[in-house]
């Protein structure tokens, strides 16, 4: 046998273990009946809609008290993924009523909950932003990437033979319920940046669970409808051509804006972090802007304030950082001019002073008293049974705690045994003549 065939003999055993670990059509399920649930699953009526009333108010709630386990709860129970899944499976299989119908429903499903999660946020009496709510107002990446994945792995376990858990992890990951809530949470407050920032986060997510869907669709091979009019077809494929493309386009723009954005300011941080780290002055607040023409590092210092020549050396690395066509705004001292939002100041300051605090607790080490005097002659005259002592200040830890406390501590030997009366005695009087709190007598 040739080493050649051996090799060849090796990859095929590979490639056949490969593509049967890996292969999609084992257990796929019928076309019809994956075709029938998920458009089932689209339609937006009678127990599906108060299911998805109940979810978003749950959801509401969640986000209200800032509770994490029941926002997690809310988007178990909700049905949004059915409608945005029939968009994906009709673009896929060129079922324009399909996609006509997931489509209708979504924004039917999409105003209902925006309805509700403002009638919500109308009435509640708590009407502050909680971390919660205001981590569901700007996309990042990852909101882009875990909408993709988690898409690819909805419309791989719908088109299982047996159903698992995997649509429900994915209602969770995906995370539609939120920013809808957060919408409301907008109108009702009247803050149309956080109505317009959810709403963008939501549509970010559909559309790349959409795109998932009919990725995998294709991969699969779905059969693609057709009609006994030939026009009609190719009026219906064009028409499904122009959606895909519609869809496709922006959300391949806005997710490299998204990517785009959080390269710049992952690179503004490390650029901030190394360039102002001096002693005497200290940056306490720092915003980045990013827009397609203009990326903006504004930064308040307080304390020493830097040279212009000292900025100037700082703006040159900023290449470093690939901080391109970035302008570094630096604003020092406290200017009346200036808009300086104090909060943000003492958190910095407050932040600063606790990281300190912990730096001195663990680092510096116990101060001690100076030694003692000699008290040679006074013992000898006043216990003549003493030989020897010795008397230092020892500093006593504890494992169980960071707390430390110093005690005198004294040992000494006598030439015959003292009575508990003598010892109380002599550590009286060693109390007194060393002006110490307490004193440890140690007998030998």
């Amino acid at each position: 046998m040739t080493k050649k065939f051996r090799e060849s003999r090796i990859w095929r055993t590979v490639r056949i273990t490969v593509q049967r670990r890996f292969n999609l059509n084992s257990d796929k399920a019928d076309e019809g009946e994956v075709i029938t649930s998920i458009t089932k699953s689209s339609e937006f009526k009678g127990a599906n809609l108060w299911t998805l009333i109940f979810a978003i108010f749950i959801a509401s709630i969640g986000l209200n008290v800032n509770s994490t386990a029941v926002i997690i709860g809310a988007m178990l129970i909700s049905p949004l993924m059915g409608p945005i899944m029939g968009i994906g499976l009709g673009m896929g299989i060129s079922d324009f009523d399909l996609l006509k119908k997931g489509s209708r429903n979504l924004l039917i499903a999409t105003m209902i909950s925006i309805a509700t999660s403002t009638l919500y946020f109308l009435i509640t009496p708590l009407h502050d932003a909680q971390s919660e709510l205001l981590a569901r107002t700007t996309p990042s990446v990852w909101d882009v990437f875990i909408a993709f994945l988690g898409g690819l792995a909805g419309i791989v376990a719908a088109t299982r033979q047996e159903k698992s858990n995997v649509i429900p992890g994915v209602a969770i990951a995906t995370a539609l319920m939120p920013p809808l809530c957060t919408a409301g949470y907008g109108l009702a407050n009247g803050n149309l940046l956080y109505f317009a920032g959810a709403l963008y986060l939501y549509f970010i997510n559909s559309i790349f669970i959409c795109l998932s869907t009919f990725l995998i669709v294709r991969f699969l091979r779905f059969r693609k409808r057709h009609f006994e009019d030939k026009k009609y077809e190719r009026k219906v494929s064009r028409y499904i051509l122009l959606i895909t493309v519609i869809t496709v386009t922006p959300s391949v723009y806005l997710a490299y804006r998204i990517v785009d954005k959080s390269i710049f300011e992952n690179n503004a941080r490390n650029f901030v972090r190394d360039a102002f780290n001096f002693n005497n002055t200290q940056v306490v607040s720092r915003n980045f802007l990013y827009q397609p023409k203009r990326r903006e590092i504004n930064l308040l210092l307080i304390g020493a304030e830097l040279a212009d020549t000292a900025i100037a050396r700082i703006r040159a690395i900023m290449p470093q950082y690939h901080l391109y066509n970035t302008q570094l705004v630096v604003r020092q001292g406290l200017n009346a001019k200036q808009e300086i939002d104090f909060s943000q100041i003492k958190a910095s300051i407050l932040e600063d002073v606790f990281r300190q605090d912990s730096s001195r607790q663990v680092n510096v080490p116990v101060t001690t008293p100076p030694p003692p005097p000699d008290l040679t002659g006074e013992l000898k005259v006043l216990f003549p049974n003493c030989q020897y002592y010795a008397a230092s200040p020892m500093v006593f830890r504890r494992p169980d705690s960071s707390n430390t406390d110093t005690c005198m501590v004294v040992m000494a030997g006598f030439s015959r045994k003292i009575k508990p009366a003598e010892k109380i005695k002599v550590q009286n009087w060693l109390k007194t003549r060393l002006s110490v709190d307490s004193v440890k007598l140690v007998i030998q």
